[in-house]
């Protein structure tokens, strides 16, 4: 699904017959992932929040407290996983590449970023 903001919002409305998602995963921080968010979740839903906050306020706050949509999140605790998971990955049992679809050189940053906003790629890996 390419759709952003309001494209996104009925997209996903037209998807599940009117209703919403019942869990939404923001993963940006940035004011409209937050609200696209917030659009497509379903009344009594959840939406977690990844995303490094790019804003001090969430928006919307009186429509998802009549619409009981709960709203959490934080930085994911990767220090508690990395001892026992990076010896996985350096030894091959487990692929986290499966996750990026793009690869750059550290030169290359601005154009994975370009890359991931103009939709063309999902995530990129920084090979260095």
């Amino acid at each position: 699904m390419s759709e952003r903001g309001d494209e996104a919002v009925a997209r996903v409305r037209e998807l599940t017959n009117g209703f919403g998602a019942h869990s939404v995963l923001e993963c940006v921080g940035h004011g409209q992932s937050v609200e696209t968010a917030l659009g497509i979740v379903r009344p009594g839903g959840a939406v977690g929040r990844v995303g490094l906050p790019q804003h001090e306020q969430i928006p919307s706050t009186t429509a998802t407290f009549f619409d009981n949509v709960s709203i959490a999140g934080g930085p994911a605790p990767a220090r508690a996983y990395i001892e026992e998971l990076l010896p996985d990955v350096l030894d091959g049992r487990i692929e986290p590449g499966r996750v990026f679809d793009r690869v750059v050189r550290i030169d290359e940053v601005p154009e994975g970023y370009r890359a991931m906003n103009e939709r063309e790629a999902l995530k990129v890996m920084i090979e260095f």
